[in-house]
This record gives structure tokens, sequence and C-alpha cells, in this order.
């Protein structure tokens, strides 16, 4: 809040311009409920039922959960749930100026929980604002209708030419691997690799990580030509020798088998060695002589070979989210027999690899300072400075 107000501001407390509800609806308690009202949850429109709790537009803001603090401006004849608290404004306050006040609000100093953060209204509601008249409320939230819909066009522009720069890398990707050529030879993965097969996970699972040591890999830490070191658990030498996994070695291959992340790959780096794999991951270890470790993860990330992959865990026509041992070992990929050519296809890789995220930093940076725009905008605004 400014040193000093405006003329004609009032300081006021969040307290004193929104009165709070709560809701008692339940996502599973509304399946015989069908109807034309809408109800929401902390993701957006759950159904429609056939009733409503509230007769006027209204705010509501998450409060426990995925997404706490986020907040909605909803019309009327419509609902929430449970995990979502109303928010209505007192006399003389303007619902969008309200809404846009909220947003301003860094919510994450109330956040309460550690697994699953909530925020109570009985903290937050001593935020402190400077309010001006309503006729002042309304020529802001003009101001800020307009300022916020142009950065919402930017944002979607921005979001597409990302998604642009991601398909472009994909693309390229899926050509290399899917074209049939002549020089291009068969194998089994059995026939080229020297080692498949997972770990599992230590007695006493996550109780029994160390904060150093040698490193457990999880499904977490494989993503698709990407090791993830967030989240990188450690064991010490006697848990890893009591291990059914094999051992880590440079130019080992990662892939997940199981779960949502199924079919995830990346090669393993050197500055996790020593390590050890969980039973989600499997560890595909190439025979050099015959293909480079950054040539067949390129290839297994590729859409062509990861739909044939995603299609190998299918049970009865449905994803099972699993691969196995055998199945692995009788995938049947094709590769140049000229290692030259092996790296000169993974050099062109790279080189488009390097480019495109270069253009994803550039969209992701732009987005960043989007979101940084509209905080500026409402600092501003409540400043009594626009």
């Amino acid at each position: 809040m400014p040193n000093k107000a405006p003329a004609n501001w009032e300081e006021k407390t969040l307290g004193d311009i929104l009165d709070k509800g709560s809701s008692n609806l339940s996502a599973n308690k509304l399946n015989n409920c069908d109807g034309i009202y809408p109800v929401y949850g902390a993701g957006g429109l759950v159904k429609k039922i056939n009733f409503y709790q509230q007769e006027q537009e209204y705010l509501a803001i998450i409060k426990d959960g995925a997404g706490v603090g986020r907040v909605y401006h909803y019309e009327p004849k419509t609902s929430i749930l449970g995990t979502l608290q109303y928010l209505f404004p007192k006399k003389n306050v303007n619902i969008r100026f309200a809404y846009y006040y909220l947003q301003s609000i860094d919510f994450k100093k109330y956040y309460q929980g550690a697994a699953i953060p909530h925020i109570y209204y009985k903290d937050y509601k001593f935020e402190q604002l400077i309010l001006p008249p309503l006729s002042e409320q309304e020529r802001i939230v003009r101001i800020l209708d307009k300022a916020f819909e142009n950065i919402e066009k930017a944002k979607q522009n921005t979001l597409q030419n990302l998604n642009n720069a991601k398909e472009l890398f994909e693309s390229h990707l899926k050509t290399f691997f899917e074209k049939s050529n002549s020089d291009w030879r068969e194998y089994r993965l059995i026939d080229i690799t020297s080692k498949i097969g997972s770990g599992s996970t230590p007695l006493g699972g996550k109780k029994s990580y160390t904060n150093e040591g040698i490193s457990l890999i999880r499904s977490m830490n494989v993503h698709d030509r990407q090791f993830v070191h967030e989240g990188l658990a450690h064991i010490n030498e006697q848990q890893a020798n009591e291990l059914n996994g094999v051992t880590i070695y440079e130019n080992d291959v990662l892939l997940n088998i199981t779960g949502a992340s199924v079919a995830r790959c990346c090669v393993v780096p050197n500055n996790v060695i020593p390590a050890r794999v969980n039973q989600h991951v499997s560890i595909i270890r190439p025979r050099l002589e015959y293909v480079s470790a950054k040539f067949l993860c390129y290839l297994l990330t590729s859409k062509y070979y990861k739909d044939r992959l995603l299609k190998e865990g299918e049970d009865g026509g449905a994803t099972r989210q699993a691969l196995t041992k055998s199945g692995l070992e009788q995938f049947v990929i094709s590769i140049p027999e000229d290692l030259n050519m092996q790296e000169k296809v993974v050099g062109q890789l790279e080189k488009i690899h390097e480019y495109t995220q270069k253009l994803e930093q550039t969209y992701n940076q732009k987005l960043k300072s989007l979101e940084e725009l509209k905080q500026s905008i409402l600092q501003k605004a409540f400043n009594g400075e626009l």
C-alpha cells in the first residue's frame, strides 16, 4: 500500500470489501443431478446440474490443493465445489475491481499444510488496500479489462509459437526415423545391446534414501532426451548392493517402462554415476560397435518408435502402461550400419534441437515477461497510478 492514498481513497482491508461463503458440494455427489446450471471446480467447469447455489455473480478462490490462491469471476445461477470459497463484494465495491485486486496478492505467504497446501480467509482477510470511490473503481476496471485482454492475446500467440517450436523438432525427428532407407538394417534390441533390465526399490522405500551416495534413478528423472535432476534420490552402498538392479554405466540409455511416463527415454548423464535404477526404469546398454547411445535415444523418442513402444504395452486393446523385458528384447529397430552415418544424423538432430530450444527459451521468457507486466499494471492500479 502506498505511503499516502490519493484523495478520496480509503484505507481498507480485504475483509472490509469482501464477505466469504462456503460450498458443501463435492463432485462425487453430483452424479444424478444433471441439468443446465454450471458447477465449477479448481480446473474450471465440472458439469451442469439441476440446481445452483448463487443467484448473482460472485468471485471464487481455490482454497485447497493444486492452484490454491487462483481467483475466478463466475456468472449468476452457478455453483462451486467445496475446494473453492465464495467471495462476495460488499456495497460500493465493483466486483471486477475486487477480482483484479485479489490477483495482485501473493497468497503463498498464507499457505498452510505441506503435502496439500490450503489458505484460510481468516488469515488473508487482513490484506490492506486503498479503495477508490466506485466511479474510480469502474474507470480502473475499464483500463485493466482492455490491458489484460491485449496481454491474453499476446500470451495465446506466444503459446502457439512455443508449441510450434516444439512440434518443429518432433517433426524433424519423425522424418528421420519413419522413412525407409536401404542403407539401414533391422535389428532386435537384444542383438545390439549387452544388457536390458530394470532394478528395484530398496527396503524401507523413501525412508531409506540419503542426502548423498549412490544415485537411485526413478521415472520422474527420465524425460525425453533430458535427465531431470530434481527429485533424484540417493542410497548408500549397502542398500545398492542389496538391490536386484544392475549398475549404471556411461552410455546407458534409460527407458521408463511403467506408469503415465512409459516410453520416456534419455541417456544417463555422467554426473549421476554411480547409480542404480528402480523397477519403473529399464536400462538399455547399447553395443557401441552397432549403435551409439545418442542415436538410439533419438530413435526411441521419435514419434514413430514411441508409438510402437506404447503399442507394445497394450493389453487387449487397452493401454497397459507397462513394457516388459522380453518385449523390449524382441523390439525391432532400423539403424544405419555405418556408425559415421549415425554420427551425422545425431549431429543434424542436435543442431535442430539446439535451435528449437533457443526458440522455446525465447517464448518462455516472453510468457514470463507478460506475467510480470500484469503484476506491474496491477500494482500501479492499486497504488492510484493509473
